[in-house]
């Protein structure tokens, strides 16, 4: 995913000269070649997320579209300060991509799992969040952040996430309709998506109609396509490697909470905590009921208590 997005950003980027990529000493095998075609629009800002950070406001500012890259919580929630102060305050045009989305690196520990993330963003003015789930989505999220002069979160997976569906077109706050259904409807963003794609064709061959929706951004969310769940589906079930609170979950909640609703909502996601295992990513997923068994079971519980 990360480095679909990085090769589409690199071929937009040698046709438009204001558009510039800043890194904190790292990704340089993602970010070599970008490097290479265009070292005038490449700055290392070095391990100082902090000081790239203020600097990408400063550069954007004099109307540069600056990109910051950086692991998972380092050009977010250790740059928060300069995030709120000097980029959105100012609405600068500045883009933070953050790589390793939920357990993406896992390995590392707790400091390197983006599980906070999109709830400290999503409370803050001013900002668009894309959460991207394949690299097609992911390709269309480069295509659309260059597009926009607002101010913006993109949150992507490490690699080789499975492919969800085909690129498509679609705009900031549109969510994509995977697999049909009218029973249930599961909500997804992220690299979880898959997780979610393996569910939703198990419940289908159970015969449980379940639809499929990703939504590439968090926020503007895709009221119009949540309210009408609400009122046509049985259930619907959000999934995230995140925490349950204030991520995708909240989003829909906040937006079913306007209105009478025919379904039901459940959520699947880190409740509430911070993981002290060390793992891969699916080894993590596996640990704390982020899988597809997961999902299946909790639209069964619910069918079963009905």
């Amino acid at each position: 995913m990360r480095n679909a997005f990085i090769n589409r950003l690199s071929e937009l980027a040698k046709n438009d000269k204001n558009i510039l990529m800043m890194a904190g000493d790292l990704g340089y095998n993602v970010l070599n070649k970008f490097y290479d075609d265009m070292p005038k629009q490449f700055v290392n800002a070095g391990i100082a997320e902090q000081n790239m950070t203020s600097m990408a406001a400063g550069m954007a500012l004099e109307g540069k579209k600056v990109y910051t890259y950086s692991i998972a919580n380092f050009p977010s929630l250790r740059c928060l300060e300069q995030i709120r102060n000097d980029i959105l305050y100012h609405d600068a045009n500045v883009k933070i991509i953050s790589v390793g989305a939920g357990f993406g690196y896992g390995s590392m520990g707790m400091s390197h799992h983006g599980t906070d993330d999109m709830g400290v963003m999503r409370c803050l003015p001013n900002i668009i969040i894309f959460s991207p789930s394949d690299k097609n989505e992911a390709i269309r999220v480069a295509e659309l952040s260059v597009m926009t002069k607002k101010p913006a979160y993109i949150r992507l997976g490490k690699g080789g996430e499975e492919d969800i569906h085909e690129y498509l077109e679609f705009n900031i706050g549109e969510s994509i309709n995977v697999v049909k259904g009218n029973k249930v409807a599961i909500f997804t963003t992220g690299p979880i998506a898959s997780e979610a794609l393996e569910a939703t064709n198990i419940l289908n061959e159970m015969s449980i109609s379940t639809a499929l929706y990703t939504f590439p951004t968090v926020k503007p969310i895709d009221e119009e396509i949540i309210k009408k769940c609400g009122n046509d589906f049985d259930l619907i079930v959000t999934v995230e490697e995140h925490n349950i609170i204030g991520g995708l979950c909240s989003a829909v909640a906040e937006v079913l909470a306007m209105q009478k609703n025919k379904a039901v909502l459940r959520k699947i996601g880190l409740n509430d905590t911070y993981i002290s295992e060390v793992g891969s990513q699916k080894y993590l997923r596996e640990r704390h009921n982020l899988c597809s068994k997961d999902i299946v079971n909790t639209v069964l519980d619910y069918i079963n208590l009905k």
